[in-house]
């Protein structure tokens, strides 16, 4: 009978060799899956889709570089559409309004996470607007007037300002001509600009950026009525999330600065000066108001 030549491999070694490389395929995964994770990111539309878009593409690219993963920023067409994106883990990461993390929560059973939220939110307000020529100086004349909150699920286009009225003793329901939603700020602003409502109350960040971008003319329409201090914005996230992630992202939006150009960037498109650290207990003044305000039952 022939020997088998000395060069081929016995069956042992070629047993072995087959073992080794199956052990190194069952570890390749990990790093692969790691590269190929999105991140998917939206916001509640509170302007339109291409302002959305425009403010938070410098954020998308700064979170693929700094926390590793591939980030998709994905508008949605309304503000409960944000909350069950998020509820439902369609999404990740989500920019929410205080209401709408108050509306997260409790539609999740209380399993979705404020990670950060701006300096500024800790001290937010609402203004109310009006046209200069329209004799409206106090919240008392909004009384028998035509007036727009933004989206319903807003907190400063409508919670918070509903919530002060009723603290004025006024009802929008009762005492108001008509009750407009228009379901974001910058459309708010060009109802009272175009003469469609009388009045309206929105976020005084959007406010301030309109003034200082000249995009309103203070001469024909200003605000008339500043609310009292509240929290709002944050970034969620869902409690499942992997523990590792969520601090990756957490760390990423804190260490933003303005000291460099890209921090800049993205805080002056967010409106902000600087991230910090929340906690759910922010929040719970807010879900108090939506009870009393009738937002929630």
């Amino acid at each position: 009978m022939p020997r088998m030549p000395s060069s081929l491999p016995s069956v042992t070694s070629l047993f072995r060799t087959i073992l080794a490389a199956l052990s190194l395929t069952a570890l390749a995964p990990a790093p692969l899956l790691a590269q190929q994770q999105v991140l998917k990111v939206t916001t509640i539309p509170e302007e339109a889709a291409t302002e959305q878009i425009r403010k938070f593409g410098p954020l998308t690219r700064y979170l693929e570089r700094t926390v590793g993963v591939k980030v998709e920023f994905t508008p949605v067409n309304d503000y409960p559409a944000a909350v069950e994106a998020l509820v439902n883990k369609q999404v990740d990461l989500v920019w929410f309004g205080g209401f709408t993390h108050v509306q997260a929560q409790l539609r999740s059973g209380g399993k979705i996470v404020p990670i950060a939220q701006r300096e500024e939110d800790t001290q937010f307000r609402s203004v109310f607007i009006t046209q200069t020529g329209s004799g409206i100086k106090a919240l008392p004349d909004l009384k028998g007037k035509q007036v727009s909150f933004g989206s319903q699920s807003s907190t400063s286009g409508h919670l918070m300002p509903r919530s002060f009225l009723l603290q004025a003793k006024i009802d929008p329901d009762k005492d108001f001509k008509r009750v407009a939603y228009s379901g974001a700020h910058d459309a708010t602003i060009a109802s009272v600009v175009g003469g469609r409502v009388d009045a309206a109350a929105l976020d005084i960040t959007v406010w301030r950026k309109f003034v200082e971008d000249k995009k309103v003319d203070t001469t024909k329409v200003d605000v008339f009525f500043t609310t009292p201090p509240y929290y709002n914005y944050n970034w969620s996230v869902h409690v499942d999330m992997p523990a590792a992630l969520r601090e990756r992202i957490t760390k990423a939006l804190l260490d933003l600065s303005m000291n460099n150009a890209e921090g800049k960037e993205i805080l002056t498109l967010n409106r902000a000066t600087k991230y910090i650290a929340t906690k759910p207990e922010n929040y719970r003044d807010l879900e108090t108001a939506g009870r009393s305000a009738g937002l929630i039952k």
